[in-house]
């Protein structure tokens, strides 16, 4: 069977290609993908090359499938998985495999394996590692968004904190703490606001920090002060780039005590020193935001270490029991994974979109893998609507969910694009 892709090649080198999968095999599944989300980490891992850690040495001869973000419909199933899995089951993935120790995981390592694909073929290792997950939520494309919640997930119960006068670690965030998310205007602070207000262990402070005013104010009408309070958390948008003295004004919200929890979702050392600076008796940090240079440093205060218990951690995704947290949390309606979509295209965009991801404003990437489309933005259905009956019904649609993306425009796009 043929498949169409998005291979790496070597550094900065994506390429659309056509070629043809393997037989598949008793211990394997061929499944077609219909929706994959872009990742800042797709960007560095094609910025690396080879030298990323999860990329082969052999990438230049033997290319692998770009992609882990991803949902999709099996059709076909080895003997061996006859008795769990089903064709037309739809499915997503966790790509932390973590396979005999291995940091090989699909949309990185594998030449048949990947989001940005038609068609794939499962090996044997995602299924032993259970992390072929059946997925019955509304809409494939919130089953992409699947991945980048279970990665803030695992970053919330990765969080701890020290019981006094013992040395055992209380995992998980601070109940009814406080909590900072500095330079969480993104996608993935988006989806971590998500959760910190609608999940069962809540902070009763949340401060979200951004410099620019237009993310803050959308971001509130998506996550409201309202809801939040609903929940008995006080959610603040705070903007960094309005005050003197962030530090100051950041600390005063806690009326001075500083902060149990921290995270950084920006590889920029003055901001992970700032989230060093505001945290209170035994707070932690995270780090979350990956960086591209190996040799980031920041300065940490060891003072507050020694007598003020501060600690730090960092995660690289989740893993398969986040994600499937995420579904459910989904299935609930307890989550809202739309509000991270902000761009839809094709397969086609691919390569282009992922090599200049750091450039393109706004939050996730859609892509559906059958269609050929323009990466575009929601916000521009309504201006290409004036000449295009298609992105007039989009429009439509998005405008009847409050301008997200949902399952209705999701269908009439696969329908009309003939999938």
């Amino acid at each position: 069977m043929k498949t169409k892709a998005v291979r790496i090649h070597g550094e900065m080198d994506l390429r659309l290609e056509e070629f043809d999968l393997p037989e598949m095999k008793d211990d394997e599944i061929l499944a077609r993908v219909i929706s994959d989300s872009l990742c800042m980490s797709s960007y560095k891992a094609a910025k690396q090359g080879a030298a990323h850690k999860r990329v082969p040495d052999d990438v230049a001869e033997n290319p692998t499938i770009i992609g882990h973000e991803f949902c999709g419909e099996i059709v076909a199933v080895g003997s061996k998985w006859a008795d769990s899995f089903k064709a037309g089951q739809r499915f997503i993935i966790q790509p932390a495999l973590g396979y005999k120790g291995s940091l090989d995981a699909p949309g990185y390592s594998y030449r048949y394996i990947g989001g940005d694909a038609t068609y794939i073929i499962i090996p044997l290792e995602v299924m032993e590692m259970n992390c072929l997950i059946p997925y019955s939520g509304d809409g494939f494309f919130a089953g992409s968004m699947s991945e980048p919640y279970s990665c803030v997930i695992g970053t919330m119960h990765a969080m701890y904190h020290t019981t006094y006068g013992s040395y055992v670690h209380k995992m998980g965030i601070i109940e009814g703490g406080k909590m900072a998310m500095l330079a969480g205007n993104g996608p993935m602070g988006q989806a971590a606001i998500d959760y910190a207000i609608h999940c069962d262990r809540r902070p009763s402070l949340l401060v979200v920090t951004g410099r620019r005013q237009e993310q803050l104010d959308r971001l509130a009408e998506l996550l409201t002060v309202e809801d939040a309070a609903a929940h008995g958390v006080k959610l603040v948008y705070f903007n960094t780039a309005a005050t003197e003295n962030a530090y100051a004004d950041l600390m005063a919200l806690t009326g001075g005590t500083g902060y149990d929890d921290v995270f950084v979702f920006t590889p920029v050392a003055s901001m992970v020193e700032l989230g060093d600076d505001l945290l209170g008796n035994d707070g932690c940090l995270n780090f979350f935001s990956g960086p591209n240079d190996k040799d980031f440093k920041a300065l940490f205060n060891f003072y507050d270490v020694h007598y003020g218990s501060t600690h730090i951690v960092g995660t690289s995704g989740g893993n398969t029991s986040d994600m499937k947290e995420a579904c459910d949390m989904m299935s609930e309606g307890r989550l809202t994974p739309a509000i991270l979509v902000t761009h839809v295209g094709g397969l086609n965009a691919v390569p282009e979109a992922t090599l200049h991801l750091p450039d393109i404003k706004g939050g996730k990437k859609l892509i559906y893998t059958g269609v050929d489309m323009p990466l575009t933005a929601l916000a521009d259905f309504e201006k290409l609507g004036k000449d295009d009956p298609f992105f007039a019904k989009l429009d439509e649609l998005c405008k009847a969910h409050k301008g997200l993306w949902n399952a209705e425009a999701e269908e009439y796009l696969l329908k009309t694009k003939g999938i």
